[in-house]
């Protein structure tokens, strides 16, 4: 199965511009670690907003789970998405601007009472943290997903112990 794709995506990844791909890529490369399928597509809250919500109804019919977005700026696009689902959004704020990202975090995070984004770091740190998010979210109600995400996490541990034992 292809993993772009918005017939069997589990996870939508919504970027609002071509020139944030290097930042968000981390967040696929973790979703294709973990066999997660996902629709990773550009859209923009203000450019095409028409776009957006018609992804959102073809993601929905085809049962899409969870919604990430990373954009910069004023970073509309996980709000603009809240507001379509009741799916999970979790946003992802660039630094694509003087402000260093803190327009995109406090876009993204900000928003009104009963359409939450839940809001991680910016750049690619957020987008890996986006990936392992779905993930725990998915693996709610998969328990061969939660067993890799426990999986992984033994890995990470052994890693550091690893790195911790070559110390002098």
């Amino acid at each position: 199965m292809t993993k772009n794709t918005k017939q069997h995506a589990k996870v939508a990844i919504f970027m609002g511009s071509a020139s944030d791909e290097a930042l968000v890529r981390p967040c696929t490369e973790i979703l294709n670690q973990l066999d997660i399928p996902y629709f990773f597509t550009i859209t923009s809250a203000h450019r095409t907003p028409e776009r957006t919500a018609d992804l959102i109804n073809e993601l929905e019919q085809n049962n899409c789970q969870v919604y990430i977005c990373a954009a910069g700026m004023a970073a509309h696009l996980a709000g603009a998405v809240a507001a379509k689902t009741i799916k999970p959004v979790i946003g992802i704020p660039l630094n694509a601007s003087p402000l260093n990202g803190m327009d995109a975090l406090l876009a993204t995070v900000m928003m009104p009472p009963g359409f939450p984004v839940a809001t991680v770091a910016l750049d690619k740190a957020g987008a890996k943290n986006a990936a392992w998010l779905a993930a725990q979210i998915l693996a709610l109600k998969d328990d061969k997903l939660a067993d890799k995400i426990k999986s992984t996490r033994k890995e990470f541990k052994q890693a550091v112990e690893e790195a911790a034992s070559k110390l002098k």
